[in-house]
This record gives structure tokens, sequence and C-alpha cells, in this order.
């Protein structure tokens, strides 16, 4: 039986610059950083409330074709690639927090049939978009 959501994989252009803005700039706690060969690194972060979920910081590349990893790195250099949502108890503080300390953002926080929503980028590029849910419906949406 599937539990919950373990590991979702993040693509970044140096592992240690976004193991840093991870952990120095989000908050997040370092869980590994193994390098497993000359070709690759486990790094994983997670959230200090939620251990069960695993950021996995990743180099597009082995044991990813090269094809592959060409691609995901032309997405991420436009600034397109969509990282991960994140809860947030107050979207507009954060939001201000985070632009404090240098965090690129796309889009200000914004009032939504959900809650506040403001989109961030990390320092790869990867969207990160800061939730404030509030409760809702289908019918909030029309």
């Amino acid at each position: 039986m599937i539990t919950n959501v373990h590991l979702v994989t993040v693509y970044v252009n140096d592992l240690d610059e976004a193991k840093d803005f991870y952990t120095s700039t989000l908050g997040f706690v370092l869980r590994n950083d193994i390098t497993l060969s000359p070709e690759f690194r486990w790094v994983t972060v997670y959230q200090r409330d939620h251990p069960e979920l695993e950021l996995a910081l990743m180099i597009p590349g082995p044991p990813m074709d090269e094809e592959s990893a060409a691609a995901i790195r032309r997405i991420m250099a436009k600034g397109m690639m969509h990282g991960v949502g994140i809860a947030t108890d107050d979207c507009r503080k954060t939001f201000d927090e985070l632009v404090a300390k240098g965090v690129e953002h796309i889009q200000e926080p914004s009032q939504r049939p959900y809650g506040v929503e403001a989109v961030l980028r990390d320092n790869s590029g990867n969207w990160l978009v800061l939730v404030e849910q509030h409760p809702y419906a289908a019918e909030d949406f029309a």
C-alpha cells in the first residue's frame, strides 16, 4: 500500500549553490550529501516540520541520457521549470521575507479562490509557488 509521497526531484544548476539556497534561504534541512560516483552526487533536503518529504536536488545528467538532460537544461535556462509548491501560513509575510533575502519573484501575492498565492524562483530558475491555502469549493472557480 502506498502511504505518502516521499521524494520529489528538483533540477538545479549547481548542487552546492542549490543546497545553500534551500537550507540557508528557505530554511530546509540537509538530509543527504553523498558522492556516489564522479558523475553523480545525491543531495536531499526536507522542510523541518515534514521530514517525510524530501527534495532531491539534481543536476540534469547521468543517469539520464544526454538528450533528455539537454532538454531540461534548456527549460531551466528559460526560467520556465516548475519547481515545487510551498505551503505557508502567511503568504505576504513569507514573500516579503524571501524577497528581502534576494529571492527573485515572478508574481507578488495575489488573492485566489483557494487562498493567497505568490510565485518566486530558486537560484536555478525553478518556480517556487507559495500558497496560503484557504477553504474552497469547486464553485469558487466559476
